[in-house]
């Protein structure tokens, strides 16, 4: 079991778009900010968040146009978060019930600091020691 809290290992990075941003916009902005996924925003309060595998899944394979269509109208309403204190383990067992793979990452007062992905949880260094 892995005792290693989050903190250490989520990307700091979160970028925010509004729900009215387009779904090629939003495409855009994680291919050049190398990021998979993007927090949805109304005025100032986050709705959501979306992941490119949603604008493939929800959008495209559905036959949506991406000039036309806003992430607000693909964002599914939930937010799931977890605290930067909480370890590996509890992160995972939370993607686990909850079906999802990334988390937004708080502090203590609620203030989003960060996501986790598997992928952060994936590529993290094992401890060599026996």
């Amino acid at each position: 079991m892995s005792r290693s809290a989050v903190a250490e290992v989520m990307t700091r990075q979160v970028v925010y778009l509004p729900e009215a941003t387009m779904l090629d916009e939003a495409a855009q902005v994680m291919r050049d900010r190398g990021i998979g996924d993007v927090v949805v925003t109304r005025g100032p309060t986050m709705i959501g968040v979306i992941t490119d595998r949603d604008i493939v899944v929800r959008a495209i394979a559905e036959n949506l146009p991406p000039t036309s269509t806003s992430l607000g109208e693909i964002t599914s309403p939930e937010l799931i978060m977890v605290e930067q204190s909480a370890t590996i383990d509890e992160a995972v067992r939370a993607m686990r019930e909850r079906g999802v793979r990334r988390l937004l990452v708080c502090d203590a007062d609620r203030k989003v600091v960060g996501i986790l992905s598997l992928s952060d949880v994936a590529l993290r260094p094992t401890s060599t020691a026996a």
